[in-house]
């Protein structure tokens, strides 16, 4: 794999907000353009749905979607389905099940938003939570069935813990009382293979994993999509992630492809081998202490990303190069010491940039992100938090 080119963009976002208060977020909009360029091409003329988690800043998804190859967003939240579809959003499907009784509500009261929303279910049980919110008689709702897409071998479960739907047999008897049922259309089947997108190419032994994995959920989607458009009119077969667009784009039975994390490119996808994408997003930290002549403390920075907790999942310093935490402190809730030879040059008012550890997780810290062109020049945009939304 070759490295990635971190260095280059890091004086110009620096300069570009140079008159910024930090902690700041800045995204280098060149890196954001072309790896949405390259998403499109690994993805092989399949069409991209974005996952708006990994983004959470309105304006970057809407203009993401005027790219060719981008069609329609991936929610995480029904709120948020209602709310980007009130800002012309017209392809919404909700990646995850819902027991948001207000939207519910907002979503039927609207047939603008039923045409444009499609949500998530795994259960009868969710079916049943639906009708008790949205009222007797409610409009036909669009409904995607999550089936589990993990590899469950010798016992063992390598994935997500998602769906319970997983064999052709479960699939089809849900799917069967879900098109039987007034009040709900089963337009589409959502495969997120998480031990494939979301598992770097570390090691022989992933790689190996990986590859069965792969060969499995091929063969069983095909039967499940055989099965299930033989009851309904399929319009959505969703699969893959950032990790793994080239594994699925030459597979006839899906439809689309899901990707959003490889816009931002966060450390978690340094370890891939399949793809060499560019870090376009970053937070600036400033020293405000000097403990030491080979430390610098930087207020805020204890920014630490969902998952099993470890090394992983902390913000990385990127520049200066040469900046690294202390393992026995982290990064801060309110200041964060790095230790270095490099920290020699630094004072008291200088900057650290940072890279989180996954996407759009960044972005719910900040109101704003600085977005910076390539003549230097940074744009002021709103995150979802900026504009006065958390969808959890």
């Amino acid at each position: 794999m070759a490295p990635l080119d971190l260095t280059p963009p890091f004086p110009r976002l620096l300069r570009a907000t140079s008159l910024l208060d930090t902690p700041y977020a800045v995204i280098d909009e060149e890196a954001l353009w072309a790896n949405a360029g390259d998403l499109v091409r690994r993805a092989g003329g399949v069409p991209v749905r974005l996952a708006t988690k990994s983004v959470r800043v309105r304006s970057i998804i809407k203009n993401v979607l005027t790219l060719d190859g981008f069609r329609g967003v991936m929610t995480y939240s029904l709120a948020e389905s209602v709310w980007l579809a009130d800002h012309g959003v017209d392809d919404v499907l909700l990646a995850y099940p819902s027991v948001e009784r207000e939207a519910y509500a907002d979503l039927v009261a609207d047939e603008r938003r039923l045409a444009s929303i499609t949500v998530m279910v795994d259960s009868l049980e969710a079916l049943d939570l639906i009708d008790s919110y949205a009222g007797p008689g409610h409009p036909p709702i669009r409904v995607c069935l999550d089936v589990d897409a993990s590899l469950r071998v010798f016992g063992a479960h390598l994935g997500a813990h998602r769906s319970p739907v997983h064999t052709t047999r479960e699939t089809k008897r849900i799917a069967a009382a879900i098109a039987e049922r007034p009040g709900f259309d089963l337009v589409g089947l959502m495969f997120y293979d998480a031990q494939i997108a979301g598992m770097p190419d570390s090691g022989a032994a992933i790689r190996m994993v990986k590859r069965r994995s792969a060969s499995e959920l091929r063969q069983r989607r095909r039967r499940i999509v055989k099965a299930v458009s033989s009851m309904t009119d399929l319009q959505i077969v969703n699969a893959g992630g950032t990790g793994s667009l080239d594994v699925w784009r030459d597979d006839p039975t899906i439809t689309e492809l899901a990707a959003g994390s490889g816009l931002f490119v966060p450390t978690l996808f340094d370890d891939y081998r399949s793809f060499t994408p560019r870090p376009a997003a970053f937070f600036a930290l400033s020293v405000v202490r000097k403990p030491s002549p080979d430390a610098a403390t930087c207020f805020g920075g204890g920014y630490i990303a969902s998952g099993p907790a470890g090394d992983s999942r902390v913000p990385t310093p990127v520049w200066p190069e040469g900046l690294e935490l202390y393992p026995a402190e982290g990064a801060g809730e309110v200041q964060t010491p790095l230790r270095g030879k490099v920290a020699r040059s630094l004072a008291i008012g200088d900057r650290v940039l940072f890279r989180h550890a996954k996407a759009g997780e960044m972005c719910e810290r900040f109101d704003q992100v600085a977005l910076v062109d390539t003549a230097g020049q940074a744009s002021l945009i709103p995150t979802y938090r900026g504009e006065g939304k958390n969808f959890g």
